[in-house]
C-alpha cells in the first residue's frame, strides 16, 4: 500500500508519517499544499490520500477542494480525510455519490494508534469511515425531516454510519437485534429510502441523504 500525505504543519506532517511507517504502511510522500498533493498523486499512483482540509495559501478549504478533484477522476486513490474542522458544504459534496474509500476523520478524536491505523487500511481497501461527531454536525444543520425519527431512531442512524451491524448496534444500546431491525426499518421508511441487508450499503443511504443527493 502506497500512501500520499497533504499536511501543512511540519510536526504533524512528520508525526504521520512516522505513525503509518510504524504501522507497516508505506508513505510515498508527505507534501504541505494541494498543488503538491496532486503532483504527488500524478507521480507515485497511490493507494491512499491522507489530507487536512486546511493548506497553504488561504488556509481555508484547498484540502478538501483538491480531494473532491481526486475523487472525481476514478476510483483511485481512496482518500482519507483527517482535519480538525467539519467544513460542510465540501463534506456534503464528498458525501455524496458513490462513498467507498473514503473516510473522514477529527484529529482531537483519534486517541488510539491501532484504531487509526484499521480506519487507514479499511479505506484504502475501499470502506467508509466517518467520525460520529462529522455526522452529527450534518445532522444538525440539515434541514430534512430528521425531526420524523424518534430519539432511539436517531441512536440507531448514528451507529448505523459507525458502520455498525445490527448486533453491534443492539449490544451498545442494549436492546434485542430485531428492535434494531425495526427501528432501521421505520428510519428507511421515513428517509423515502430503500432497506438493504448490507451495513455499508446502509450508510451510504444515510450519507446521501445527509449531502442531499
Amino acid at each position: 500500500m502506497r500512501i500520499v500525505i497533504a499536511e501543512d504543519s511540519f510536526l504533524l506532517r512528520e508525526g504521520l508519517v512516522r505513525l503509518l511507517e510504524l504501522g507497516g504502511l508505506a508513505v510515498a510522500a508527505a507534501v504541505e499544499d494541494a498543488d503538491a498533493l496532486l503532483a504527488a498523486v500524478g507521480e507515485h499512483d497511490p493507494d491512499l490520500v491522507v489530507v487536512d482540509v486546511r493548506m497553504p495559501p488561504t488556509h481555508t478549504d484547498e484540502g478538501l477542494r483538491a480531494a473532491l478533484k481526486l475523487r472525481g477522476q476514478g476510483p483511485r486513490p481512496s482518500v482519507l480525510v483527517l482535519s480538525q474542522y467539519v467544513e460542510e458544504r465540501h463534506a456534503a459534496q464528498l458525501l455524496r455519490g458513490d462513498t467507498s474509500g473514503f473516510g473522514y476523520l477529527l484529529k482531537d478524536r483519534v486517541a488510539d494508534m491501532e484504531e487509526f491505523l484499521a480506519a487507514v487500511r479499511r479505506v484504502a481497501g475501499g470502506g467508509t469511515v466517518i467520525d460520529p461527531e462529522v455526522v452529527s454536525q450534518l445532522l444538525s444543520r440539515s434541514d430534512r425531516p430528521l425531526d420524523r425519527l424518534t430519539p432511539r431512531e436517531h441512536d440507531v442512524l448514528r451507529l448505523m454510519a459507525e458502520g455498525r451491524s445490527n448486533g453491534g448496534i443492539a449490544e451498545e444500546l442494549v436492546v434485542s437485534e430485531s428492535a434494531v431491525a425495526k427501528h432501521v426499518a421505520n428510519i428507511f421508511a421515513k428517509f423515502e429510502l430503500p432497506g438493504t441487508a448490507q451495513d455499508h450499503r446502509r450508510v451510504l443511504a444515510v450519507l446521501k441523504f445527509l449531502s442531499g443527493a
